[in-house]
């Protein structure tokens, strides 16, 4: 247990590590941050493959079945996620490379709080249903993948409170809440699959969809909005990254 504490601190926290950097690169490029992202979109599709749907196929022979199921599973839940709360990026206004301001200071911020939640929580979720399995490697694999995305994210987030006249101290606060959500998903998602074994298949298959269809539908989209070619090899060069660092591991 003493372990998926301190995973799920380290996967909280990565967010407002990204944000401390935040305040130093105000205004990060959009090449920057498309390149940031990439990687850690290879990071997450290495981790979600070999540490949660591998795995997961290995519990009996119905696994298959259960596995294909919870893929698509956590895809629609995510999905559902993104037509309740606007996506990120789209709040911030990278869209153009630029930070657009927001009259309504009130609201931006709450749609900053809720959507960085929303989205924060299955993956902390994700994090903990890795523990499950009881394969420490594999566990951490999934954590520092998501704990890598989270930089990147927490480095986006800042700009945009701050032009809007968020003081630097609730920033840094909002960042804090955001990542604690990431911490209480990890502890849920140990708990559930600690209630019963026969849950842990479609768990883990579940977070791993949840995981893909993030990389698919937000993060390689978001990535690839200055057509330039980068992107796709920091996408290729993390993924081999995650291989190297699951064969150390094991």
């Amino acid at each position: 247990m003493e372990i998926v504490f301190l995973s799920a601190l380290g996967v909280g926290f990565s967010t407002i590590f990204g944000s401390v950097i935040g305040f130093i690169f105000r205004k990060p490029s959009l090449r920057f941050n498309n390149v940031m992202l990439s990687f850690a979109s290879g990071v997450m599709l290495s981790a979600s493959i070999w540490g949660l749907i591998i795995p997961a196929t290995e519990f009996s022979s119905f696994s298959y079945i259960i596995v294909v199921i919870g893929v698509f599973c956590g895809a629609v839940a995510i999905d559902l996620c993104n037509k309740l709360v606007p996506h990120l990026h789209s709040i911030t206004g990278l869209d153009d490379g630029h930070l657009s301001k927001n009259e309504d200071k009130v609201n931006k911020v709450l749609l900053f709080v809720i959507a960085i939640g929303v989205h924060n929580l299955p993956e902390g979720i994700a994090t903990g249903v890795s523990f499950g399995t009881g394969n420490i490697s594999d566990a951490i694999m999934v954590s520092l993948s998501i704990a890598l995305q989270n930089i990147p994210e927490g480095m986006v987030i800042v700009a945009p409170m701050i032009s809007i006249g968020i003081s630097k101290t609730r920033t840094l606060a909002i960042a804090f809440l955001t990542g604690a959500t990431e911490i209480i998903g990890t502890l849920v998602g140990y708990l559930i699959v600690n209630i019963s074994e026969y849950i842990l298949p479609f768990a883990l298959s579940f977070a791993g969809g949840s995981m893909i269809y993030v990389i698919i539908d937000e993060m390689i989209p978001e990535t690839h909005s200055d057509a330039k070619k980068g992107p796709s090899y920091a996408f290729l060069f993390g993924f081999g990254f995650m291989i190297v660092v699951n064969s150390l591991l094991n």
